[in-house]
């Protein structure tokens, strides 16, 4: 998604992110270090619909957060990678983690006072 001038940086992350699924996908790829196929997607989230899952990939994709490749076999094959711009995501990720973690503390630690 090209980004245009009036466009604010962080809503495009928000938007390339928002989703129930996209950040288990994002680390299920991550974790992988290498494409996954479609069907494994299917096993590692089991409470996931084809449609919806099939959705979230498309987004993924359309953000350029994974890659899709596809064998013209006689039983088609479809893996899921993610791309440079996906793996460069994972150091950001780590920080919004560590907020997160410090968030919930914090709330803990007023909740108890």
């Amino acid at each position: 998604m090209p980004v245009q001038l009036n466009e604010c940086p962080v809503e495009v992350v928000i938007s390339s992110l928002s989703g129930r699924w996209k950040i288990p996908i994002y680390r299920y790829l991550y974790k992988n270090d290498q494409p996954v196929r479609y069907s494994a997607l299917q096993r590692h989230l089991p409470s996931i619909s084809k449609k919806v899952l099939t959705e979230q990939l498309r987004e993924l994709e359309r953000d350029s957060i994974i890659e899709r490749k596809s064998y013209p076999e006689p039983r088609p094959r479809v893996e899921y990678a993610l791309t440079s711009a996906g793996r460069s995501m994972i150091e950001f990720l780590d920080q919004i983690s560590e907020w997160g973690v410090k968030h919930i503390l914090s709330k803990q630690e007023t909740q108890q006072s």
